[in-house]
């Protein structure tokens, strides 16, 4: 017992020097392990920051050839069409056209008249600017080959305030002749228009200016008596047009304008008519007044104009007179007026386009759009005992969507000189892009 003692006591001791050994061990393990943890945390975070260098090199070499790209690639837009654009936006080309397929039948009267179907138009458009020029080359192939069908074919240039063109282009007269055949009322214009005031002579060449504001249009334009399949000669004219929109908000417009015009035949002119179509496209027809060429006579015009769009709500009227000269006796005077309007039924609204003074068609959004149409027109000569003609029209429109379009019309015509009381009923597909 008395051997234990001192043996126990000697082990305890021991043990007390030994364990401030062992706890240094340990504490210089975990040391050292934290150190290898921290290498490796260090390694990794060398290794993240070469990567992110690295990206961002390739960011940066992205960004670049996006810049290098968008600098110096045309740009390529195929909304509603086909439309390029230089990078500089010095250079600008579109493509467009519009195909307008129409179906007749009458109901006949004294005239006789044939139902059928036709192109009404078929056209390619192609626009844009080079060099600060505007440019527009416009061919309906319905109309016939080559310079038959030319329309458009001008070059324009912005200048003090407005836009001066120079060549085969409509003259600023008659609101809705200035109107575009996408935008048509109904499928036909009225008679104080091409398609019986000026009757042959809707593009003339010759050169013109027109300055807009945001609600006033001024234009004015000079021309030779020759369309583009025309014979030369040396008759000449001249057309001014303004307009003024005393209202013009987002849901309401209301407009008034005032135009004339003077065609002076001369040396190979061919005759200036005055000839309507009173039943619609393809019906009986009826020549209202005739200035011969070879008269050397004139046809002086002027007109008045007064249009309106509220809600869904428009209306569109002018009215025109005309003194087309005789080489014996006082001019026959022609008079012309016409009253239209129309009702949308799910929300439409017309807009006004301000640079031109017309009117376009309503947006096409959801379902489709609806609208409900009517017009009176009336031509007469004041000189020629009963020759007058009017026409009333029905018709509504539907729009599938921004390109196409079916229209309805119903057109009863009635021909004071001959009696005849023709109908007829006409349907188109219109699509335009």
């Amino acid at each position: 017992m008395r051997h234990s003692l001192p043996a126990a006591a000697l082990a305890s001791a021991l043990a007390i020097a030994s364990a401030p050994a062992s706890a240094q061990s340990a504490q210089a393990q975990e040391i050292a392990e934290l150190k290898a943890q921290i290498a490796a945390l260090a390694a990794k975070v060398q290794e993240l920051e070469t990567r992110t260098d690295a990206q961002s090199d390739i960011n940066i070499a992205t960004r670049e050839n996006l810049d290098r790209m968008a600098t110096t690639q045309p740009v390529v837009d195929t909304r509603g069409g086909i439309k390029v654009t230089s990078a500089d936006k010095t250079f600008e080309a579109s493509l467009g056209g519009r195909i307008h397929f129409d179906a007749y039948a009458f109901d006949r009267d004294q005239a006789d008249t044939t139902g059928t179907t036709e192109f009404r138009r078929a056209r390619l458009t192609l626009q844009g600017k080079a060099y600060g020029w505007d440019y527009k080359l416009e061919q309906d192939f319905a109309a016939g080959s080559n310079l038959d069908g030319l329309r458009d074919a001008y070059i324009a240039r912005s200048a003090l305030g407005g836009k001066f063109t120079v060549g085969h282009f409509k003259p600023y007269r008659s609101m809705e002749e200035l109107t575009s055949s996408n935008d048509l009322l109904m499928m036909e214009r009225p008679f104080a228009s091409a398609t019986g005031l000026f009757g042959g002579r809707q593009f003339q060449q010759g050169v013109g200016y027109l300055r807009a504001g945001a609600n006033y249009t001024a234009g004015f334009s000079a021309f030779n008596l020759r369309g583009a399949s025309g014979a030369r000669n040396e008759g000449a004219g001249y057309a001014g047009r303004v307009t003024f929109a005393p209202i013009n908000t987002a849901d309401s417009t209301l407009h008034f304008g005032g135009w004339i015009s003077q065609e002076n035949a001369n040396k190979g002119s061919a005759d200036l008519v005055a000839s309507v179509n009173y039943a619609g496209r393809r019906g009986p027809s009826q020549t209202i007044a005739t200035v011969s060429g070879a008269s050397g006579d004139e046809v002086t015009a002027y007109g008045v104009e007064a249009a309106g769009a509220f809600g869904p709500l428009f209306f569109q009227g002018e009215y025109a007179n005309a003194a087309f000269g005789q080489p014996v006796g006082p001019d026959q005077d022609v008079s012309t007026w016409y009253l239209q309007g129309s009702w949308h039924l799910n929300g439409g609204h017309k807009p006004y386009k301000a640079g031109t003074g017309v009117f376009g068609s309503a947006p096409v959004a959801g379902a489709g759009l609806w609208e409900l149409t009517a017009r009176y027109d009336s031509i007469e000569n004041r000189d020629v005992a009963d020759l007058d003609v009017t026409s009333w029209l029905l018709g509504v429109n539907y729009y599938v969507n921004p390109a196409l379009r079916f229209m309805f019309n119903y057109t009863r015509g009635d021909n004071g000189f001959n009696g005849d009381e023709t109908g007829q009923y006409a349907l188109r597909t219109q699509f335009a892009f």
